[in-house]
């Protein structure tokens, strides 16, 4: 799997853009929201997901973690394909989606086009309990800020190797970080998140 891509931009469309990697040219699909980021600049870096199909592999790309998990959130969805995620993604940012999902706006995901009652309904039934345990990509830069980013990685790899769920061990790890007051190793960080 292709985790991300960094590289020269050269092609931009609102929503594909094509980056040369080491004398290799990737054309990879972007939402809008995305576009708006790179529209400026001539060399990024996209989180990306490859989707197989038997007809095409088609590249998926977000300028954020958290819009590339929303992306995978909706292809769980019973229903819902790339195309379709991808308009979701474009006409919501992912913190507005969230908030469309937890207070179970059926008419802010259906005013998206090609979203029906019926999808919209499917998305805040499947998704409703993954919205909660999700963590915002500003609540993982405040923790990183405080240099904890190598301490939180490797906790998190070592919760993951114990078999634990990744948004569950992300959101008990910030837990833990957010309330123990003083130093952290990282084994009481494992011990402590394990608890949480």
């Amino acid at each position: 799997m292709i985790a991300y891509i960094t590289g020269q931009l050269t092609h931009k469309a609102p929503t594909q853009v094509n980056i040369e990697v080491g004398g290799m040219g990737y054309e990879v699909q972007i939402s809008l929201h995305t576009y708006a980021q790179l529209k400026d600049l001539t060399t990024c870096k996209l989180f990306t997901h490859l989707h197989i199909t038997g007809e095409a592999h088609t590249l998926y790309g977000f300028a954020s973690l958290a819009e590339k998990q929303w992306f995978l959130y909706l292809l769980s969805v019973n229903g819902i394909g790339p195309r379709v995620a991808m308009s979701i993604l474009s006409s919501l940012m992912p913190h507005e989606l969230q908030q469309a999902i937890l207070s179970h706006s059926v008419a802010t995901l259906q005013s998206i086009k090609g979203i029906g009652q019926k999808a919209a309904q499917r998305i805040i039934l499947e998704l409703g309990n993954k919205v909660g345990k999700l963590i915002t990509e500003q609540e993982l830069a405040a923790i990183d800020v405080h240099d904890h980013k190598s301490m939180r990685q490797e906790a998190l790899a070592a919760l993951a190797r114990l078999g634990i769920n990744k948004s569950h061990a992300e959101k008990a790890i910030l837990h833990v970080l957010r309330t123990h007051q003083g130093e952290l190793s990282v084994e009481t960080l494992i011990k402590m998140a394990l608890k949480a």
